[in-house]
């Protein structure tokens, strides 16, 4: 099949070059930046793997890199997602799929709006890997594998066919979930930095410098944990009114496998994937601030919380840990 991935970040090395290695596809990629690209793309993977794998073309024109695609799989930002699915919407087949490496920054809603009512739609709940790029355009780190993934896919007569290409395309287990709400409204990333990132900083105003850079993941404390676990009470309470299967969408506790906010601050702190990452801060004169212009900020806020407030809101949900979190996010972007 001919797959074409959109997005040159991290996510967007590692799954381009993983595919390819396989030699299964052609796999083109789609970029504002295809000069700086490789066609030969090197993957390091855990216990010291390494996949290369061939790119068959690298492109910033639409047209060229999707209209012969049966598969586009966006690895993108939520504030990338309107202006890509506006750049390729003409040059579709009209039975290609179109997807999302991570459905919480609102892919299917905006999907919806802007492609054709027969064209097909995926998107993932998670993402499949956790992704850092080495060398721009030539290598990438494979940090970590999901044990299986959960996937939803609308406007599909077969849907369970694309679910096994997309398995072995990505050597993971699927489970085909009934409904876009279900990866739409994801508890990870939406949920998950903006209680670190309020637990760090609800209380920094300009003038506050620090003299230090904690670590995101390795330093999480029990505040943190505690917000997630609120915030997640109030998604939860929110999935019981939208048409999802009970359980689809497990909760913090249960996925961290946790009984409290101890434990689960524990268990973030642990996770070998998750060490070395750093709080979003910049330098200044005398220590480092908060660097609200960071992906934790513009992307988590925006494109990720925003639609699980607004529809708490919507549906009448008591929602105050979500509200206070979400408009002291707002407020640090809009500064």
């Amino acid at each position: 099949m001919k797959i074409c991935i959109c997005g040159g970040g991290n996510l967007g090395h590692v799954v381009a070059g993983f595919v390819a290695a396989q030699g299964k596809h052609e796999v083109c990629l789609l970029t504002r930046q295809p000069e700086r690209w490789s066609t030969q793309l090197t993957i390091e993977a855990p216990e010291g793997k390494t996949y290369t794998g061939h790119l068959c073309g690298i492109y910033s024109d639409a047209q060229q890199a999707v209209s012969d695609a049966q598969i586009i799989l966006l690895c993108l930002p939520g504030y990338g997602i309107r202006d890509t699915l506006l750049q390729i919407k003409d040059y579709l087949r009209p039975d290609a799929a179109v997807g999302t490496v991570v459905s919480s920054t609102g892919f299917f809603f905006q999907a919806m709006d802007i492609l054709p009512a027969s064209q097909t739609l995926f998107g993932f709940q998670r993402v499949p890997f956790i992704s850092r790029v080495i060398d721009y355009g030539h290598r990438a780190r494979l940090m970590g594998y999901k044990e299986s993934l959960e996937l939803a896919i609308e406007r599909s007569a077969q849907p369970g066919i694309l679910r096994d290409v997309l398995s072995d395309m990505l050597r993971t287990p699927i489970h085909l979930l009934g409904s876009h709400y279900e990866v739409s409204l994801s508890n990870s990333n939406p949920l998950l930095h903006p209680s670190r990132l309020y637990s760090l900083w609800k209380d920094w105003h300009p003038g506050i410098i620090y003299d230090r850079i904690p670590m995101f993941y390795e330093e999480w404390t029990e505040e943190a944990a505690e917000l997630y676990i609120n915030m997640d009470r109030e998604l939860q309470a929110l999935l019981e009114q939208l048409p999802v299967s009970k359980g689809s969408i497990a909760t913090v506790l249960a996925y961290y496998e946790s009984t409290d906010a101890p434990s689960l601050a524990r268990k973030l702190r642990s996770i070998e994937a998750f060490k070395g990452i750093a709080s979003p801060m910049k330098q200044v004169e005398g220590g480092f601030v908060p660097d609200f212009h960071s992906r934790y900020f513009t992307e988590d806020f925006p494109y990720g919380l925003a639609f699980v407030h607004r529809l708490t809101h919507e549906k009448g949900i008591p929602s105050p840990t979500i509200d206070k979190i979400y408009e002291w996010g707002m407020k640090m972007i809009n500064k």
